[in-house]
Order: C-alpha cells, then structure tokens, then sequence
C-alpha cells in the first residue's frame, strides 16, 4: 500500500477532528458547528473558503500552477437522527443524534488531502474541496448547485467517495455507469364510504381496494418494465381503519420506488398512477396519488471511473480495486453532482468492524445503524487517494 508519509504523520491530528465532529454530531441544514471547524481549518492550512452555499456548505479552494484545470472532491457533513448505542470516549454528546453514516469520516479524509496539498504545493491547476450539507434526505448537493456551485468555482470534474461495509480495509470499489439508485416516494389515498362490518353492501371499503391496489403495484416491476431494468417497489406503510367492526372512510399507501434510471421511474410512476386511478374507479372510491422524485441515479462516467481506478490501482494495487462493484439500491445527492458535471462516485472499503467491540444492530461496520463508528484506519488511505486523484487529473 502505497500512502503518502506525510499524510500518515498527522493521521492523529485529523483523526481527533473527526471524533470531535463525531461527539458534536449536526443534522441536515444545521452544520453550524461542524462547517466553523472545517472552514476554520481549511483557512488555517491557507486555503481561500467561501462559505453559505447551500445554507452551511463550506468550499476551500487551493490553487498552484498555471493550468486553467479544476476539479471538485466533495465530502458530506449531515448526521442522521438516530440515538447512539456507543461508550466510547467520542460517542455522541447530542440525544437523538448521531454520524452512523460516516460523513465524519468523509470530511477527515477530504480534510487530510487538503492539508497536505496545502502543504505540498504540488498541483498544477486548482482543486475545490466541496464540504456539502444534508445528504441525508435533504438534497443539499442540489442546494449547492442552485446557490451557483458549479459557477463560481467552475470543475471539469467532481469527485466523490463514501465508505462502504463488505469491502476490506484497503480495498477500492468502483464501476462505471450506474452506482446508486435514484430514491422516490410516493402516497397513495383510498377515499371509500364507511359502513357497519356486517353490513359491507352499504359502504364502499377503502381496505379492499387498497389491496387489490398493492398487489397490481408489483405486475408493474413483473410486467410493465423491461426485465432487464431494475427496479425496486416497496410498499411500506398501510393505514386504515380503528375499530374491528367499522369499514373505514379511508385507507392510505405508502412507500418507495427506486431505479437505475429516470425512464425507468418514470414508467413506473405512469403506471402507478393508472391502476391507482382505475382500481379505486372501479370500485366505486375515489383516489390520491402522490410521487415525489427525491434523488436521482448516481450514475458515474465510464472515464472518469476508470481514471479512479487507475488512481486506486497505483495506491493499493489493481488486485485490491473491485471494478464494477455491484451497484447498490441505495441512493445518494451526489448525483445531482454528477448529472451537472462529469466525475465517479467511489467506495472506500470499512472493513467488517474488526477495528473496534461488535455493539448492537447490525454492528460496529454496517451504515444507520446506533452501534456504527468509521473506522480511522481510512483516514491515510482516503487522504492519500484525494490527493493522488486531484495531482494526476489535473496533470492530464
């Protein structure tokens, strides 16, 4: 493994600013604390920071060199609403609160590259570290781009780079095309006519249809689409009824839709909406349907992958770099990064939680879950990559 000395020397500096951002955990659009830390530090290294984008989005931009080249190495900065089960010294201090994705982690690591680029003056061109706001379901990628992201600090690329469980510590994985699926909701209302149980011919039930509803929902994965396209319908939520002898007015549907591609929701959706509008007409009740488009796919350019990759081959070697990882129905806003500009969206491997005691849920490894903690062996490994990844794309 091929790490940058430099960066392993202050490993311990940048590793005490994650577990402090770890204790003193901020949730989506109230980064205060969290982007007073990473602007104070990036100035501190001598980087120019701009602050404000997206509410509490932080970019430190380091220039050298002559070349007209930028890219753009972007790290996420939102906890998660969770209450964590640690003892550890850095547990979270705030109730209810708690980096259980590792967003931490993704900012040390971008912090580590800044600072020894800082340093190293070793770029020929400009880099603009992007340290972004709610990820966790508030699209703040979107907000940093409408605030003029992209604008006022121009990139011919954007990076970015999550830790993932399953891969070992020292392991790459990337693939080109998509990464991540796009995330979407939707909401369904059966508005049928209340009546006696024993008595069912008097009212309209909004129950009965809700379930011919759900079951038509998956002939929609089975027969509407491609086979080939994926695609995943989850129906997590039914609501009706309070009384075991009453038809409900009313029941309610919801749940998610996720894809490889916006077609794909799009289809979806049209379908949905079709055998919501029919079932219920069918029947006799009326029906609401709602589909709100959160995040789109996360989908990464085939040569800018690649160029990772090459990146990741010289650090720890092509045996330890899973090309064409399997992309995961996860999602993530770094797409709309990448629907703006060119650019991969990586993973770091977290290993199987061997770097601390197993706690509860799913583990010490696994995301969202209130036993997590990053582990800080990456810290080098990340930063090494950031940096290698901003001096060779500038160098093409």
């Amino acid at each position: 493994m091929q790490l940058i000395d430099r960066v392993v020397q202050f490993r311990a500096e940048i590793q005490q600013i994650r577990r402090d951002i770890h204790a003193h955990p901020e949730l989506r659009f109230e980064e205060t604390r969290t982007s007073d830390i990473v602007a104070e530090k990036l100035a501190e290294w001598g980087l120019n920071v701009t602050r404000g984008l997206g509410g509490t989005g932080v970019v430190g931009t380091l220039k050298h060199g002559k070349s007209k080249r930028a890219v753009g190495l972007r790290a996420d900065m939102d906890a998660l609403p969770i209450q964590e089960t640690n003892d550890f010294a850095h547990r979270s201090t705030h109730a209810g609160k708690m980096h259980a994705c590792g967003h931490d982690g993704h900012m040390a690591m971008l912090l580590g590259a800044a600072k020894y680029l800082a340093e190293a003056k070793s770029l020929d061109g400009t880099v603009h570290f992007i340290f972004q706001p709610a990820e966790e379901g508030g699209a703040g990628a979107q907000r940093m781009i409408d605030d003029g992201l992209f604008e006022r600090f121009a990139c011919d690329a954007v990076f970015g780079m999550h830790n993932w469980p399953g891969l070992k510590v020292g392991e790459f994985g990337v693939t080109g095309g998509p990464a991540m699926a796009s995330s979407n909701e939707f909401k369904i209302e059966v508005i049928g006519r209340g009546a006696h149980a024993a008595m069912p011919h008097l009212g309209i039930d909004p129950v009965f249809i809700a379930v011919q509803i759900v079951n038509g929902l998956q002939g929609i994965i089975t027969r509407a689409k491609k086979p080939i396209d994926s695609a995943v319908l989850s129906v997590t939520m039914i609501q009706a009824g309070e009384a075991t002898n009453v038809i409900p007015e009313t029941a309610k549907i919801s749940g998610t839709v996720r894809t490889f591609s916006d077609d794909v929701t799009a289809l979806v959706e049209t379908h949905m909406r079709r055998i919501v509008e029919m079932t219920c007409a069918a029947h006799g009740a009326e029906g609401k349907f709602d589909f709100h488009w959160n995040y789109p796919p996360t989908v990464n350019d085939a040569a800018q992958a690649e160029f990772a990759a090459t990146v990741m081959d010289d650090i720890v070697g092509a045996e330890s770099v899973v090309r064409g990882i399997e992309p995961t129905m996860g999602a993530e806003d770094f797409a709309f990064m990448l629907k703006a500009k060119p650019g991969a969206y990586v993973f770091i491997g977290n290993g199987d939680g061997a770097h601390r005691a197993a706690g509860h849920g799913l583990g010490p490894c696994m995301l969202h879950n209130p036993s997590y903690d990053f582990n800080d062996e990456l810290i080098p490994l990340g930063a090494t990559y950031w940096v290698r990844l901003a001096e060779q794309f500038l160098a093409r």
